[in-house]
């Protein structure tokens, strides 16, 4: 089934999400990709001042996120010209569910001097596979609104992973997706992609998600380029880098929850 939007606007900052944010888990529960880019989006048009891009944001994933009516809202800690620090709460059925900081910085009117990117080059999109899903995942919402291509690896091959990803829809209805909210909403799939445990047998949920970019995304398919570490003791992190079809904007981190099912 395909869905107009992941969210449909319903008023004084609260917006219904529709079936397409399910995650692959449980199809009453959002993948945490498309309300933590509905999070991002919110920061980045709170009290915006010109020139500034939102370039960092840590989401804390507080408990599962219902499919069902979330009400945002948002404040600003430190203004500023040159930078911003706001912050985001999502609420749903009376519960706060995510928190969120976000910082935006200007860009200055000269272009500062970058440095070369010099991760290896990987083949685009083009040269990519559809994934291959472990059996028991959800597939109706989160996982066939966004379209995927992988490089190397992938959901059901434990392991480092190299996979395309862009939206089939947009996050809410007449907008297109913004740099910084396709970001969000494909990085908070590191941890799946680079999974090094069977999914079906092991409960392999992050905590958090922060994204940090060096540069907004360009173009509709962003790059997982990720790889998850477990510890001993229940934890794990799962890192990504960013990429766009030009190469490297950015990264996220994941905390990870590990335990038997």
């Amino acid at each position: 089934m395909t869905y107009e939007a992941f969210y449909e606007p319903a008023g004084a900052g609260r917006f219904r999400a529709t079936a397409a944010t399910a995650g692959p888990w449980d199809p009453a529960a959002q993948h945490a990709g498309p309300p933590s880019a509905l999070l991002a989006r919110a920061l980045s048009a709170h009290e915006p001042v010109d020139g500034q891009l939102l370039s960092r944001v840590t989401v804390d994933i507080l408990r599962p996120v219902p499919v069902a009516e979330l009400t945002l809202r948002v404040r600003t800690l430190r203004a500023g010209r040159r930078i911003t620090l706001v912050e985001g709460v999502a609420e749903a059925g009376g519960q706060e569910v995510l928190h969120a900081r976000g910082w935006r910085i200007i860009a200055p009117a000269e272009r500062t001097p970058a440095t070369p990117d010099d991760a290896p080059a990987v083949p685009g999109p083009d040269s990519g596979a559809d994934p291959e899903l472990w059996a028991t995942a959800h597939t109706g919402g989160y996982l066939s609104s966004m379209q995927w291509r992988v490089v190397s690896g992938g959901f059901a091959e434990p392991g480092p992973a190299r996979v395309w990803a862009r939206p089939r829809i947009p996050l809410v209805p007449g907008e297109p997706v913004r740099p910084a909210e396709l970001a969000l909403l494909v990085a908070d799939s590191g941890s799946g992609v680079s999974a090094r445990l069977d999914l079906a047998r092991w409960l392999f949920v992050n905590v958090d998600l922060t994204v940090t970019l060096h540069r907004p995304p360009r173009g509709e398919w962003l790059l997982l380029d990720s790889a998850t570490t477990i510890g001993p003791h229940g934890s794990g992190v799962a890192a990504s880098r960013l990429a766009d079809l030009d190469g490297t904007v950015g990264e996220a981190l994941q905390t990870l929850v590990v335990a038997p099912r």
